[in-house]
């Protein structure tokens, strides 16, 4: 299969396709509530596109409850954070009279500072391993799909900043306010450690204004580079200077504010803000009080914030052409809304997702999976088993393994490739298409691969896909059109023809023969006698075959 022939299965914003209901139809739908069924199929949409994968437990959880309580579940983040990651990276190449050389394996190291730079790069490895770890692991809520959907769009790269508790703190904020208020996450991004070392913000000074964060939180945070007008150079200039006399005290890593170094002139800004000018001030609390007037400056442009955040909110999770239908029945009005609710998140998420153009048929199976969401989705659905959380050392090996090979697919978590995020979400016109080419769509077979065949071992611990074990919890596994049409069910989000199913059949579950029973007699032998190694391995093997060869198809990519 070529890249050419993987788009071919992707339906195009607006184009007329057959539906699995029949017939032909146009995306024209609005933020109505949906109505329609309320099927396994439905919820896996909502399930993969919020969440990492579509377990089948999860599956059967939401079908216990309505469309609605189901996205109200969801969007119910706890307030409280995961425990922190914690040390299971050897002492090797670490001064020992650094800190982190006392801190035990298993024991976390978010509370104590650093110097040592193999410890700091062990660190943010540690970070980045805990951070996918959480997703394989999350919970059954957006959180951890809206910390990913805010760190492509505050992108900031760890391999700039390379200070393992920065990252940290920066996933704590992100996921914080993962459903909360915008406007708040904003001015907490602003002084955060990682985005004031990234961006050079802690080396803004007065006379010497850095303008790097002045110019992306009106450009790519908040406003974005499409408004006609928009924000100037010298409003770039003017916000760079309200931001001087931020710090970082690398000692004790925290952020305080310096009144020495921030610029007490006022600031004057271009017709775009209204001529509005902010005062300049002095003492302690002179960095806050700038920063509170140029966020509400910025956001006194309610049109352009909302309708900003809202695209980007519809980029991620539904499909990444916006058509003037689409633009009329679903941007404007959810941008109004967010403008309403005074930049909450959460209602807008709401309505979204309980939209009958959330759940229109061109909404799903149109998005190509991101790495992350292929490789996490893949160990979830699978439900592979990983080693225990006391198996430190382990543990960080075998999810330091999915991190690195959505790293070598060009989604490296925790060090977008720049300020603006992975292209996937804002280069036109491929957007999504960019995680397929001719490097990434092999590794991403030879993942799948890799984890349904041998799988992978270090030091003696193992990932692997068992075939078996996800047959076994389908409801009619003996019934080889059941199995396959229920694996289907969970793994894809295109459906196949029923021949081709035939075929598969035949040639995978009843190794060439024509009659059912070649598969029930064997799955029904193995249920009878599981421990018996022929029996086992015969179905495994019919398994093992089937799955890869799911996987290996192009739908497999589409979300």
């Amino acid at each position: 299969m070529d890249r050419r022939e993987f788009f071919a299965l992707k339906p195009k914003a607006n184009t007329p396709v057959e539906t699995p209901f029949g017939g032909l139809r146009q995306i024209n739908t609005g933020l109505d509530p949906y109505t329609g069924p309320w099927t396994a199929n439905e919820v896996v949409h909502l399930l993969k596109r919020t969440m990492f994968g579509a377990k089948r437990s999860d599956v059967q959880y939401f079908s216990g409850m309505s469309m609605s309580a189901a996205v109200d579940s969801l969007l119910n983040v706890p307030v409280g954070m995961p425990a922190p990651p914690v040390k299971g990276y050897t002492n090797e190449d670490i001064n020992p009279a650094d800190p982190d050389y006392a801190i035990p394996i298993g024991a976390t190291w978010v509370n104590t500072h650093t110097d040592d730079r193999q410890a700091n790069y062990n660190r943010i490895i540690s970070w980045k391993s805990w951070w996918t770890g959480l997703m394989v692991n999350q919970q059954r809520n957006i959180g951890e799909k809206m910390t990913l959907f805010w760190h492509n769009h505050f992108a900031t790269e760890a391999n700039t900043y390379q200070v393992g508790i920065y990252g940290f703190r920066h996933y704590q904020l992100l996921r914080t306010h993962a459903v909360g208020n915008f406007k708040t996450l904003v001015r907490g991004v602003t002084i955060d450690l990682a985005m004031l070392h990234y961006l050079n913000g802690y080396l803004s000074i007065k006379g010497s204004p850095d303008e790097n964060y002045a110019r992306e939180l009106q450009e790519l945070f908040t406003l974005g580079k499409e408004n006609n007008p928009n924000y100037t150079e010298p409003d770039v200039i003017a916000a760079a200077r309200v931001l001087t006399g931020w710090r970082i005290n690398t000692d004790t890593d925290t952020v305080y504010f310096d009144p020495t170094r921030h610029d007490t002139d006022t600031k004057t800004f271009s017709s775009f803000y209204g001529g509005t000018t902010i005062a300049g001030r002095s003492g302690p609390t002179a960095g806050d009080e700038e920063l509170d007037d140029l966020l509400n400056m910025i956001f006194n442009k309610r049109v352009e914030v909302s309708e900003f955040i809202v695209r980007k909110l519809y980029r991620f999770f539904v499909y990444y052409t916006i058509d003037a239908n689409t633009e009329t029945n679903v941007i404007k009005p959810l941008a109004q809304l967010f403008r309403d609710s005074n930049w909450e998140m959460k209602p807008v998420l709401e309505r979204l997702f309980k939209s009958e153009h959330f759940f229109d048929v061109l909404s799903q199976g149109c998005l190509i999976k991101s790495p992350l969401e292929l490789l996490v989705g893949l160990c979830r659905e699978f439900e592979v088993v990983f080693p225990a959380a006391t198996d430190h050392e382990n543990l960080h090996n075998m999810l330091d393994f999915v991190r690195y090979q959505a790293m070598d697919m060009q989604e490296n978590l925790g060090d977008p490739p720049g300020v603006s995020g992975w292209p996937a979400y804002y280069q036109i016109p491929q957007y999504h298409e960019n995680w397929i080419n001719s490097d990434t769509l092999p590794r991403r077979n030879i993942f799948s691969d890799m984890l349904i065949g041998n799988g992978y071992m270090r030091n003696g611990a193992l990932l692997q896909i068992d075939p078996v074990a996800f047959a076994n919890t389908l409801p009619n596994a003996v019934n080889p059109d059941a199995l396959i049409n229920d694996s289907l069910a969970i793994l894809f989000r295109v459906p196949i023809s029923d021949a081709s199913k035939a075929v598969i059949k035949s040639a995978l579950l009843l190794t060439g023969q024509q009659q059912d029973y070649y598969w029930s007699n064997s799955w029904n032998a193995y249920k009878t006698d599981p421990t018996n190694m022929v029996k086992y391995e015969t179905v495994y093997l019919r398994l093992q075959a089937l799955y890869k060869y799911f996987m290996n198809l192009a739908e497999y990519q589409l979300a």
